[in-house]
């Protein structure tokens, strides 16, 4: 028992109360004993969350960021049953995201009810769950933005004479009344974040969120392309997409590069259907891009589905490059689960080996139905019939000395395949000279190479001298010392190089631009516009020289002065591959993305020979670096190999 002494402020009038602390042996409960017996009244902690903050709750889960309201409002669209959708945006979605459509539009009642959460069409029994086709279901959508922006509402059916107007401000109806408006609905989310400035505070610059708004506009507008569908954004058009084909679709959002670079995919079956395109092996980039995977119309994002494609395309391109496809997979909803996830894109199979067997073997049997295989051209070379030999006589004299040649009996004569004439000891003395003088060259020995002082402390000789490098499989340089090696990758070693010098040209002055003879102009698809006017100011501070010319054009004024002339378009097109594959990192500056993006796309590449001038400077600089062991993304650059590991690999301990 232990007792205590203390005033309780509570009541009006205080006064000293004994509490007894009493240990139950048999429930272990903590029983308090108030000396003398006074009641007293403890508050219930536990309330309901009013409305509107439970609704700002939820819709934390529905609405990010303007890209989700556009994705939530497009599908709203599509199940309305529109063939026409415009999507207007102001200030990157921050303070509007306008949908307008043709469809069949709501009644009085339903505009009102569209608002109140879980309020849906779309399901009356459990059993409804799992037979869904449309876009949305939930009824959290058009709920879930009320809470977080300023909406209104314009909604018209065919067969009625009036529409009915709506304001909606922090999930409270502030307007109804009746309008005149055409046929279908608009909806308008104003000032998103409004009543949260907190997580308006976390929306990123108005370029990376156009990006964002333009992913979500490209995925609803690839998985309909019977409808038509405009992007305007601030006053200007981005995107206007007539309704067409699928294949003309990709065209319109992925770029004309794939006009002639499309492989179609179709298989049918009981269980389900999978059709679409992919990309020629040629079209495989260094970074994952152009990727979309459909389920019933639905884009969804599964690890596990890419896997199958990777494997459909083994050995026709290379292992890290991802290839570029639009499949689009049908089966009856009740084999799916689509319920699993927030935002809808990643969903569940109920037999997930039947789906990665499918895909997987449509794509190699569209491949090779489309002859996309390696092949060897025998098409023969106009410029071939032109050559000396072709154009002139076989005279009879050079015909008796190719009749008489070794070459010739060894191809027309039995037992003369493997026959080796001997030969005359003089016709060899120019290779034996030839050998000697290299000999020497070898034994004297270029002029010694000294090690920096970073690159010393590191191999652990002070007084070491380099006489020769060595490029082994044309990926790594071997850096030979008295009593060890390094083994460098020169990929990444020239990563960190490009990674060094650009990271002090960040901080310090700008680095030095080389202007064009002869400007180079490039079109881009709107998505990589967005990227490039994000990006535009840094990468001036980092040499290149790029300035808008019209709509998605841009013109190459300049390169780094240390970049060679003559391929800035692909050099540009890589460059924006390299910073999508870095973006997915948040934890990067846009410079930080854009200076990694730059390293690894002029760094030289593995299979690059280089000759001993270029190994040499590249070692120097890297061991003159702050960092010389890592790259930027923590892999090692080397790998010292020491002679006494050596001897215990060959020998033992």
């Amino acid at each position: 028992m232990v007792s205590m002494n203390f005033k309780i402020k509570s009541f009006p009038l205080c006064f000293p109360v004994k509490i007894e602390l009493f240990h139950d042996p048999y429930t272990r409960a903590k029983i308090v004993f108030l000396r003398p017996r006074r009641r007293i009244v403890v508050p219930d902690k536990i309330v309901l969350l009013p409305d509107n903050i439970a609704n700002q709750i939820a819709a934390g889960e529905v609405i990010q960021r303007p890209a989700s309201a556009v994705k939530e409002l497009l599908e709203n669209a599509v199940d309305a049953g529109a063939t026409e959708i415009r999507l207007l945006i102001a200030d990157a979605g921050k303070a509007l995201v306008q949908v307008i459509d043709n469809g069949s539009g709501m009644s009085e009642t339903d505009a009102r009810m569209c608002f109140e959460r879980h309020a849906t069409s779309k399901i009356r029994t459990i059993e409804d769950l799992f037979h869904i086709r449309t876009m949305g279901f939930r009824g959290e959508a058009l709920a879930s933005i009320a809470a977080v922006a300023q909406v209104e509402l314009k909604t018209k059916k065919a067969e009625n004479d009036t529409a009915i107007y709506i304001e909606v401000e922090n999930s409270l109806v502030k307007k109804q009344e009746p309008i005149a408006a055409p046929d279908g609905t608009s909806i308008a989310m104003k000032n998103l974040f409004f009543n949260v400035p907190a997580r308006r505070n976390f929306l990123k610059s108005n370029a990376a969120e156009l990006r964002h708004i333009i992913d979500e506009f490209t995925r609803v507008a690839l998985a309909f392309p019977e409808i038509l569908f405009t992007l305007n954004s601030n006053g200007q058009e981005l995107f206007h997409l007539e309704s067409g084909s699928l294949k003309q679709r990709i065209i319109q959002l992925l770029g004309s590069t794939y006009n002639t670079k499309l492989v179609a995919v179709n298989e049918e079956t009981d269980y389900m259907n999978i059709y679409g395109f992919v990309g020629k092996p040629e079209t495989a980039k260094k970074t994952r891009g152009d990727q979309y995977f459909f389920v019933n119309n639905r884009f969804i994002k599964s690890a596990y589905l890419n896997h199958a494609v990777m494997n459909a395309y083994q050995e026709m391109i290379p292992s890290d490059s991802f290839p570029m496809y639009v499949l689009f997979i049908d089966l009856d909803p009740t084999q799916v689960d689509v319920n699993v996830h927030p935002t809808k894109q990643e969903i569940k199979f109920e037999d997930e080996k039947i789906i990665y067997a499918f895909v997987q073997a449509a794509i190699k049997h569209a491949l090779a139905q489309f002859s996309v295989t390696p092949t060897l051209d025998f098409s023969l070379d106009a410029g071939i019939q032109q050559l000396p030999s072709i154009q002139q006589p076989f005279t009879e004299n050079q015909q008796q000395q190719a009749s008489g040649s070794s070459l010739f009996r060894g191809f027309t004569q039995k037992h003369q395949a493997h026959f080796i004439e001997r030969s005359n000891p003089g016709e060899l003395k120019h290779w034996r000279d030839l050998y000697q003088t290299d000999q020497r060259t070898k034994e004297e020995g270029p002029e010694p190479y000294k090690a920096t002082t970073a690159f010393q402390e590191i191999m652990g000789m002070r007084s070491m001298q380099i006489r020769e490098l060595m490029q082994l499989m044309n990926e790594f340089i071997l850096v030979p010392g008295e009593e060890s090696f390094l083994l460098v990758n020169q990929q990444l070693a020239h990563e960190r190089v490009l990674y060094e010098q650009m990271t002090i040209a960040s901080r310090d002055k700008p680095m030095s631009t080389q202007r064009s003879m002869f400007p180079v102009t490039m079109e881009l698809s709107p998505a990589d516009t967005a990227i490039m006017e994000e990006i535009m100011d840094d990468l001036q501070h980092l040499g290149y020289m790029i300035e808008p010319f019209g709509k998605n054009s841009f013109v190459i004024q300049g390169t780094p002065a240390d970049v060679g002339t003559g391929n800035e378009k692909h050099t540009i097109d890589i460059l924006l591959d390299q910073y999508k594959h870095f973006n997915s990192d948040l934890k990067f500056s846009r410079r930080e993305k854009l200076i990694r993006s730059l390293a690894r796309q002029r760094s030289v590449k593995s299979g690059q020979i280089l000759g001993d001038k270029e190994m040499r400077q590249l070692v120097t600089e890297l061991f003159a670096c702050e960092q010389p062991n890592r790259s930027a993304d923590g892999r090692p650059i080397y790998v010292e190999f020491k002679k006494d590991q050596l001897d215990r690999m060959f020998f033992g301990a």
